[in-house]
Parts: structure tokens; C-alpha cells; sequence
């Protein structure tokens, strides 16, 4: 490392308050100029998308989650009102829930219980995460977001009581996403139980005519906000997907649509150099081989960006892992992602980075801004607190350095509504141009549909299993003699694996007698 590295590869944008430090990777200096017809044609790809091009030809769909925050640049007038219209809509709903004007039985709500999973949670737990506060929240959120028991009684402990001041938004395109699906029936339970009528409770924000629209309007639910198909789940926070909880939380959604907006303004730009999404897109480029070779490791050193790590994953993985590129040839691309955040990590496995296996890159995300609250206490003399966070990251990404561990640093001025939004669109056009470079297409998954149809197959498994051990009352069978019976041979270890599973849960009358070698153990129906 050299100053003189440095000052050529320390980008700041005066604008947006942003710099990137690329100086810490080692690509040679030709690196750059080398890669520019590539990014030319990136530039060129992305451009089509913004103006309306078929980027999803599985399902004949457009990609337009960046007309979200600029809802002019739409291809379409029809979209542009839905865009303005929606948002003008989510924006008249908080304020009347704001004021009581729309309200529970026992006043105005005080609590929001936000149902969705993958998109339709994570970008919204991002945001109320990181720009909340308990005591200027004009809702408390909480969050269904999988479809395990344990954690739907956990959250529900949690709101014991106030059920009566909770108002509820269920998130989900098509309405039949089985965790959304099963989180809904679940919080209808919980609050039929409480003597409640869950539709005056209710928001939904789905599919035009989806199955969740139509519960919506047949039980006459609150109020029903759009999702559109050209908005992916992992694109679509700055749609009513994220901003409705976010407003009703009472958060600055204009401010965080501001910085999307402004971040897409400097990512559009086709000059590599003055693009800080450009620049990042040819880093994580240099640093995989452009095929995934390395993973990525995020450290936001900022508590209020934990969960920052864990939105990209499903950004970063879900684009860009890929079996076919656009050719149809077999490449298996992607980009592991991980981390959590600094200093905490110096205490996990920072240790591992600096002298285990050198198999990834780093991104440090530096926060100027310590506290919006009060003046920092010095907790030495001239030394505060906050001090101390930047030396860790500074001193971390030095002891990286020493041994040849690649980082990339970028420095936000604070953690606000809009450099949120800015860094929630500057990753968006990072992911979309880097899925150029490497050609493959960064707006399908059929990777997620596949599981999905397991899933399914699995459940359709055990309703086969619970039938033949009731038809048969009290005669005990092993996994294999079970899925013998079922005609099912090849599928023992699911069988066995379901059994286990009934077993142990009350309600299911199925009792197990257990054997030294646990796949001899019996179960029948009790």
C-alpha cells in the first residue's frame, strides 16, 4: 500500500457524500482499460432494462424496480400513474393510521406484525432495523418471516395482549407462497382466539387478483396495495413491499426514495471511473475470476447495519447463482455472501481471514456519523467510543493488508433514510452489472421454484404417511416397511425423516417406540 495508490483509487462522490476505496485490491493498472468493452456493453444492457426491455424471458416479464424511485423514466404512462398512485395511496393510509382515523377497537394502533418472507422481509427488516427508534416509532414492528412455529409463538408473546392495537400487512405476489401463507393463518388464529376481526386488522400487498387479493377483498380487509410483476422480491424495498411498513413505522420513505434516486443517477453514468457501481461490479469481478472463485465477506461497522449482510445474500446469491448464462451453457456462477458486522467479527472470525484460507474479499462499510442523539463521551482522555469502532476497522483492514487480503471500503456519511436508500440502489446496479459481465440473467431463480416443488413433494409425503398409518390403527411399522407399503421404496429415508417429525410433535397421534439403531424404531397411530 502506497499513498500514491490510494489518492488514484480513493473515489469519492461530492454529491451523494459516498467514497469507495478500491486501493486495497491488487488489480494491475491496465486492469481497468482492459475491462471496458465488457463494461461498455454492461452499460449498454442496463440501459435496455431502465427503458423497458424483456430482461425476464422465462416469464415474458420487464425488470423495473429502478422506475420505483424516478416513476418518469417508466416505459409506459400507465405505469407511471400505478407508480405515483400507489405511493400517494401507502402514504394517505399511514397518516390516517398515524392519527386514529383509522384505528383498532381499543384505539389507535400502536403495533405492526409484518407477514413475508425472502423479499417481502428481508429489505423491510433492513430498514426498520437500521433507521428505527423505540421511542420516535409511531409503530413498533415485528415480523413473521418463515414458517416455523416456534418462532410465530415467540413473536406472538411478544404482542400477548396487544393483538387489539396491531394492525397486520401480509406480503405476497402471488398470495400463494406457502411460509406467507401459513404466517396469516396463523396471526387469523391468534387473533380469532383473542376475539378479534381480523379483516379490520388486516393490509395486504400482493398481485392484482392474486389469491391473497381476493381473500382481501371477499373478507374485506383494510386496504390492498400493489406489487407488480416486474418487481423481483429481492428489488422490491422501495416498492410498497418496503415502504408501506416503513411509513407506517413512520420512517422518512421520501428521503429514502431521494438517495435511491440520487445513487441511480451516478450508476447510470457510462463512464467506468466516475461509477461507483461500475468500479464495484469490476472488483468483485478481479476478485472471483468472474466465475465465483472467491466469497464475499460484508462488514458494516455499524450496529444498525447487521442486517445488511443477510439482505445481501438474498441480492447477491439469488441474481447471480446461476446453473445456465444467457447462452445456455453450463457455468454454475455466483457469489457466496457473508458476514455481520465489525467490531463484533474481530472476536469471531476475523482470525480466519487474516491467516486461514484466503478464499474471499472483503467490503468494510465505514459510518462518519457516530450518534444523532448527544455529544460522544470520552471514554479516554481526547478518545470516544466511536473512535475506537473506526480503529478496529482500520486497524482490521491494515492486518488484512499485511497479508495480502484483498477489502474494498465504502464510507457513507451516516445512517439515514437516504444513504440507505442510496446503498440499497448502489447494490442493486452493482448486482445487475456484474450479471452482464458475466452473462448470465440476474431476474430469474428457478433455483428457488425447484425447491419450492420439494416442498411440496414432501408434504404430499406425509399426508400419504399419516393415511396409511390411520387406516392401519395400532399396527406399528419401520420407515422401510412403511414406505414399502406406500410403493414408495426408493423414498425410506424421507418417510423415516417425516415419521420423526410426527413423533415428536403433539397432536399428530402418531407414537414412536424407539431402537438402538434409530432406523429400526417403529411408529404407529394412537
Amino acid at each position: 500500500m502506497t499513498w500514491s495508490r490510494f489518492t488514484q483509487h480513493f473515489h469519492h462522490y461530492a454529491d451523494l457524500g459516498v467514497s469507495l476505496d478500491l486501493s486495497r485490491m491488487p488489480f494491475p493498472d491496465d486492469y481497468l482499460a482492459s475491462m471496458e468493452a465488457p463494461m461498455r456493453r454492461a452499460f449498454e444492457a442496463m440501459q435496455a432494462l431502465e427503458g423497458g426491455a424483456i430482461a425476464n424471458p422465462d416469464e415474458r416479464r420487464m425488470v423495473g424496480h429502478y422506475w420505483l424511485r424516478a416513476p418518469h423514466l417508466a416505459p409506459e404512462p400507465a405505469l407511471t400513474n400505478e407508480i405515483t398512485s400507489t405511493l400517494a395511496s401507502l402514504k394517505a393510509f399511514a397518516a390516517s393510521v398515524h392519527s386514529g382515523a383509522i384505528a383498532g377497537p381499543k384505539g389507535k394502533f400502536k403495533h405492526l406484525l409484518v407477514i413475508g418472507i425472502g423479499g417481502s422481509a428481508l429489505g423491510p427488516q433492513l430498514v426498520a432495523h437500521a433507521l428505527g427508534h423505540p421511542r420516535k416509532d409511531k409503530l413498533s414492528v415485528w415480523f413473521f418471516d418463515n414458517t416455523d412455529p416456534d418462532g410465530i409463538d415467540y413473536v406472538l408473546a411478544g404482542l400477548r395482549g396487544q393483538l387489539a392495537r396491531t394492525l397486520v400487512v401480509v406480503i405476497s405476489k402471488s398470495g400463494g407462497t406457502a411460509e406467507t401463507r401459513n404466517g396469516m393463518l396463523e396471526a387469523i388464529a391468534a387473533f380469532t382466539a383473542a376475539g378479534l376481526s381480523h379483516p379490520k386488522h388486516f393490509v395486504a400487498v400482493t398481485g392484482a387478483g392474486s389469491k391473497l387479493d381476493q381473500t382481501a377483498q371477499t373478507e374485506g380487509w383494510l386496504a390492498r396495495f400493489a406489487m407488480w410483476d416486474w418487481v423481483g422480491g429481492r428489488t422490491s424495498e422501495l416498492s410498497a413491499v418496503g415502504l408501506l411498513p416503513a411509513a407506517l413505522q413512520g420512517l422518512d420513505i421520501d428521503a429514502l426514495l431521494a438517495g435511491a434516486a440520487a445513487m441511480d443517477e451516478v450508476t447510470r453514468y457510462p463512464v467506468t471511473t466516475q461509477n461507483p457501481a461500475a468500479l464495484l461490479a469490476l472488483m468483485w469481478y478481479f476478485a472471483t475470476d468472474g466465475r465465483g472463485a472467491k466469497d464475499m465477506v460484508v462488514l458494516p461497522y455499524k450496529d444498525r447495519l447487521l442486517l445488511f449482510s443477510r439482505y445481501l445474500q438474498q441480492l447477491v446469491m439469488e441474481s447471480l447463482g446461476k446453473e445456465f448464462d444467457l447462452e445456455g451453457r453450463m457455468v454454475n456462477q455466483g457469489i457466496a455472501v457473508y458476514g455481520n458486522k465489525g467490531s463484533t467479527d474481530q472476536h469471531a472470525y476475523v482470525q480466519q481471514l487474516r491467516e486461514g484460507v484466503n478464499n474471499f474479499f472483503v467490503t468494510f462499510i465505514e459510518v462518519l456519523k457516530d450518534r444523532d442523539s448527544r455529544d460522544s463521551l470520552e471514554v479516554e482522555p481526547g478518545i470516544t467510543s466511536g473512535d475506537y469502532l473506526q480503529g478496529f476497522l482500520l486497524g482490521t483492514r491494515d492486518a488484512l493488508s499485511e497479508k495480502h487480503r484483498a477489502s474494498i471500503t465504502i464510507t457513507l456519511p451516516d445512517v439515514s433514510p437516504r444513504s440507505l436508500g442510496m446503498l440499497i440502489a448502489l447494490y442493486e446496479r452493482v448486482t445487475g452489472l456484474y450479471a452482464s459481465l458475466i452473462g448470465i440473467n440476474a431476474y430469474h431463480q428457478p433455483g428457488v421454484e425447484a425447491g419450492k416443488k420439494a416442498a411440496g413433494g414432501v408434504i404430499a409425503l406425509k399426508l400419504k404417511v399419516v393415511a396409511a398409518l390411520k387406516a392401519a390403527p395400532g399396527t406399528a411399522f419401520t420407515a422401510e416397511q412403511l414406505a414399502t407399503e406406500l410403493g414408495e421404496p426408493a423414498k425410506a429415508e424421507l418417510v423415516f425423516k417425516v415419521l420423526e417429525h410426527l413423533a415428536a410433535n403433539r397432536g399428530s397421534g402418531i407414537r414412536k417406540r424407539a431402537r438402538a439403531n434409530a432406523v429400526e424404531s417403529t411408529y404407529r397411530f394412537a
